[in-house]
C-alpha cells in the first residue's frame, strides 16, 4: 500500500492535532502515513492518491477555515475525476452551533460529486462535550484501518 495522505485543514490549529493523532496511530499500525496541510497539497494530485483521511474543522457560524477554503476552492475549479479515489474524513465543531461539522460536509459532498468514495463513518468531535480530540481520534483512527 502506497503512503495515505492525511489532509488537515484548521483555523486554530486543533485540526492539526488530530491529524498528527490519526497519523501516528496508521504508523504504529504499519500504514505509512503523512500529514499534509489542506492549502499546500495539489488537487491535481487526488486522482492518482488512492486513499486520503481529510480532516477539517468548522469555523465560525459554519465557514471552512482558512487553510481548508483554498483546498475547496481548487477542487471545484479544477474538478479532478476522482472515481479512483477512496477517503476517510474527521471533523472538529461545535454542537452548540446551528452549523455543526459543516466543513467535513461541504469537503465530503464535494469529494462524493467527483467520484470518489467515502471509506468508514465521519468520525467527529464536539468541543461542547468536553472529550479529549485525541481520544476521540484514536478510537475512529481505528476504526478507518479496520476498512483499509
Amino acid at each position: 500500500m502506497s503512503t495515505i495522505n492525511i489532509l488537515y485543514g484548521t483555523e486554530s490549529g486543533n485540526a492539526e492535532l488530530v491529524a498528527d493523532d490519526v497519523a501516528e496511530t496508521l504508523n504504529t499500525a504499519g500504514v505509512k502515513a503523512e500529514v499534509v496541510a489542506m492549502d499546500l497539497y495539489d488537487v491535481s494530485e487526488l486522482s492518482e492518491a488512492g486513499t486520503v483521511v481529510v480532516i477539517t474543522s468548522t469555523y465560525g457560524e459554519g465557514e471552512l477555515p482558512e487553510t481548508t477554503a483554498p483546498f475547496q476552492e481548487a477542487l471545484l475549479a479544477e474538478r479532478p475525476d476522482l472515481s479512483g479515489l477512496r477517503f476517510a474524513a474527521f471533523g472538529l465543531g461545535d454542537s452548540t452551533y446551528e452549523t455543526y461539522n459543516n466543513g467535513i460536509a461541504v469537503v465530503s459532498s464535494d469529494l462524493i460529486g467527483l467520484g470518489a468514495r467515502q471509506i468508514g463513518e465521519t468520525g467527529r468531535h464536539d468541543a461542547a462535550s468536553g472529550e479529549s480530540l485525541t481520544d476521540v481520534a484514536v478510537v475512529w483512527a481505528a476504526k478507518v484501518l479496520d476498512a483499509l
